[in-house]
């Protein structure tokens, strides 16, 4: 029950920390701008060159329709939730760690396919982005993400098991 606590405390912080002192700040240009939109922008021109897609501030801009990536659609709630996870996991500080650092990146590749997901949406069926956008997309990759860190917590206690009855 404590990790329950301890978890929500430490996502509340997390999230109270991001939406006030860094919004409009370098760092939410950076996470927006840089991190989500440019790299989604890049992906799109590389694969789909014919978009025309450009990354404009916080848009993902391009003829035909584009979206604005805002608070909430950069990824950081469900950055902040494998964060918590981890540091209340029952595993070494290394594997909390570790984890963390391979469960940003898992964050922001699956933040990117979303986005690219929700980008193409819009240019082809509003409602499917409506859809996508306020339901499907979120809770898929909250699923995804607690999956990836139940797999990890279960890889680490299950090898911290073993190398405890070995010795």
């Amino acid at each position: 029950m404590w990790r329950a606590a301890i978890f929500l405390a430490i996502f509340a912080a997390l999230q109270g920390w991001y939406s006030t002192a860094a919004r409009g700040t370098w760092i939410e240009r950076l996470v927006i701008d840089q991190i989500t939109v440019k790299s989604a922008a890049t992906l799109i021109q590389y694969f789909d060159p014919d978009t025309g897609v450009l990354p404009i501030g916080s848009r993902l801009q391009a003829p035909g329709g584009g979206i604005n990536i805002i608070n909430g659609c950069e990824g950081i709630d469900v950055l902040f939730l494998m964060v918590a996870a981890m540091l209340v996991a029952p595993i070494s500080i290394k594997a909390r760690l570790v984890g963390i650092a391979l469960g940003a990146l898992v964050v922001l590749a699956l933040n990117q396919v979303r986005v690219i997901g929700l980008f193409y949406a819009y240019r082809i069926n509003r409602d499917l982005f409506d859809m996508l956008h306020g339901v499907v997309a979120p809770l898929l990759l909250i699923v995804a993400v607690a999956g990836c860190f139940l797999l990890w917590l279960n890889w680490h206690t299950t090898a911290d098991r073993a190398l405890k009855t070995s010795t």
